[in-house]
């Protein structure tokens, strides 16, 4: 007897390998991810400037990239100094550090963009905020009455994303919902926002057969939470946030879905390497300890001709 509905994806034809940059860009569900590709040491960029939550905040971080910084963007609160396009981990009690940390994200997004042939892009939720009659991606607990708080609609989020997709025809871009819930805005509210996001990535997924841009996906976790995962052992203790469980299974079926079974294999030869690195000896001046950290060395070396990038670990 089957006890739960599950959602069947197609093995897509665009696989990722190691040899893929990967650029993460979204909401807390692409940081979860970004988290499971570190584990398996794949080239991964996640969040250059933070969590985004709005489809039009990390367009306009993609689009943006070639601006100035300036004092647009950038407001004082209660002894802060804080940017509207970036998450409150980038706040700074010192206005020119802050400056600095903005164009380090700039920076670092630009290169990713550059060098990135898989795009991961998460929707988090179709409400936004307005400052100046501009949408931010993070309000930073300012006053509510600055705000203009309104939804976004299917044809503004296509209109804003189809010249994102053309401009950047080499790249394979999947597209995600994130099944985290946004309960601030009233539960009815989210599976509005929801569907909205659904309908909006519908219609960018299926131009592609008329368009030259090289790929596009949906890789559909909002259902797998939803219908696979209906119960709320899989949610944290928030109740709003998946589980580590929910998380694991997820991208176990993301795994299916885009890895081959070459990369399965090196998968799990570099799953260990990181499992090594982090296992934690009682005793870590041990004769034990030393002659396991010795071994993780060598294997660091043995590895690193394949994959190069694991030089810079330490």
């Amino acid at each position: 007897m089957k006890l739960y509905t599950s959602v069947d994806i197609a093995p897509s034809p665009k696989k990722i390998a190691y040899n893929d940059k990967i650029l993460l860009l979204g909401s807390c569900f692409a940081d979860n991810i970004g988290t499971k590709f570190g584990e398996y040491y794949f080239q991964t960029t996640v969040n250059p400037y933070g969590t985004l939550y709005n489809p039009a905040s990390i367009a306009k971080a993609i689009s943006g990239i070639g601006n100035g910084v300036s004092d647009i963007g950038f407001v004082e609160h209660n002894g802060l100094w804080h940017s509207l396009s970036h998450h409150g981990s980038f706040s700074r009690a010192d206005k020119e550090d802050l400056v600095r940390a903005c164009a380090q994200s700039r920076v670092q997004l630009r290169e990713a963009l550059q060098q990135a042939s898989i795009m991961i892009i998460t929707f988090g939720t179709a409400w936004v905020y307005e400052y100046e009659d501009k949408v931010v991606a993070n309000c930073h607990k300012l006053p509510a009455n600055r705000f203009v708080r309104r939804r976004m609609t299917v044809d503004e989020i296509v209109e804003i994303w189809q010249p994102i997709l053309a401009a950047m025809p080499d790249k394979h871009w999947i597209f995600t919902v994130s099944p985290i819930r946004h309960v601030k805005d009233g539960l009815h509210e989210n599976q509005i926002s929801k569907a909205i996001l659904l309908q909006a990535v519908d219609r960018l997924t299926a131009k592609q057969l008329d368009s030259p841009i090289g790929g596009l996906s949906y890789f559909p976790s909002y259902e797998i939470m939803l219908d696979e995962l209906r119960d709320y052992r899989f949610y944290a203790e928030d109740m709003v946030h998946p589980s580590q469980v929910a998380v694991d299974y997820i991208w176990q079926r993301f795994v299916d879905t885009y890895m081959t079974a070459d990369t399965h294999n090196e998968m799990r030869t570099l799953h260990q390497l990181w499992r090594d690195r982090h296992h934690r000896f009682l005793h870590p001046d041990s004769p034990e300890a030393q002659q396991f950290a010795a071994h993780i060395k060598t294997r660091l070396q043995q590895l690193q001709p394949r994959y190069p990038w694991l030089e810079s670990i330490e």
